[in-house]
């Protein structure tokens, strides 16, 4: 289907809980969220319906994102009834890694064919400041059972964020070098608890290119500018949606855990889909792909949502 804008939106995102075993400073407050009634967040089989009905309207990929979606009671099942579904060509969930020890083979056997590991440092100390409660090790151990699983074409997804991981970039690059995983930067959005920050915060993703220079271009995928080490197993991605926004390419939706489809991730709009079944919620879910907004403001604004990262999605 397409939107207003005559781009082809066939990627949902779709957030299974606001909830997360860490505390990421630009994600969360440290205290964390106030924890809803199971009756303010969607059911399985409510999830699982809404997933559907986009299908009807042309989703070829769904994400799952929370939070930390692992957290959430029942993810497996739902993996099974969203792999179940025809026309879905692809399952990917993004998580934090810390709890893939126990469900990386769990998930692979439901069906998810690809995972996004959130890392964004290599260093014990930095870790668990940054998460305020994790340990670099969990998500290590998670690495190592997802390779085991069969999950081996890994991305990693680190926020880039001057004077806390921008002297860690090559050592994140170097990564790709031995393993066939992508290494990719994500521009630090003004957004939630970050949106106050230093401006040195913020980097380009540029900032990659000019410390490692010999990373070759290769042929972009989706929202991430591509390159690759001479000789390398992997590559590395850029995704810049502050610097070199790409909105005119972008082909996603989200659903939030709470019921309500999100064109962008940083606009303000909303439409309510808890409640709607059969024609009405196809009707929902087509209303919020047309009004799909035709860019963001981060260039000139911080974010317009009111939400922070974990009530939307990542």
């Amino acid at each position: 289907m397409r939107d207003s804008c005559g781009r082809t939106i066939d990627y949902l995102r779709l957030s299974v809980t606001d909830l997360c075993n860490y505390r990421c400073q630009y994600c969360m407050p440290p205290e964390g969220v106030e924890k809803r009634l199971h009756s303010d967040i969607l059911s399985i089989e409510e999830l699982a319906e809404i997933a559907a009905a986009a299908v009807r309207c042309g989703v070829k990929k769904i994400r799952l994102t929370g939070g930390e979606p692992l957290v959430r009671r029942g993810l497996v099942d739902l993996c099974r009834m969203l792999r179940a579904i025809p026309g879905l060509a692809e399952l990917c969930l993004t998580t934090n890694g810390s709890l893939l020890p126990q469900l990386a083979r769990p998930l692979r056997d439901a069906g998810v064919d690809r995972l996004n590991i959130s890392l964004d440092t290599l260093r014990p100390d930095r870790f668990a400041a940054m998460t305020r409660r994790g340990t670099l090790q969990d998500v290590l151990d998670g690495i190592q059972a997802a390779e085991a699983a069969g999950f081996y074409d890994l991305k990693f997804d680190t926020v880039l964020i001057g004077g806390f991981n921008d002297d860690e970039i090559e050592d994140f690059v170097e990564l790709s070098r031995n393993h066939p995983w992508e290494m990719r930067f994500i521009e630090l959005m003004p957004m939630g608890p970050c949106a106050g920050w230093d401006r040195s915060c913020f980097l380009p993703g540029s900032t990659v290119l000019e410390r490692v220079p010999e990373l070759e271009p290769l042929e972009a995928q989706g929202v991430a500018r591509r390159y690759k080490l001479p000789g390398a197993a992997g590559t590395v991605g850029l995704i810049s949606p502050v610097s070199h926004d790409f909105c005119a390419d972008c082909r996603r939706v989200r659903v939030t855990s709470d019921g309500k489809l999100k064109g962008c991730l940083h606009s303000r709009e909303e439409v309510p889909l808890r409640g709607l079944h059969g024609e009405a919620l196809v009707n929902a879910i087509r209303q919020g792909i047309r009004q799909k907004p035709e860019r963001h403001h981060l260039a000139e604004r911080p974010s317009d949502t009111p939400r922070n990262m974990n009530q939307i999605g990542g």
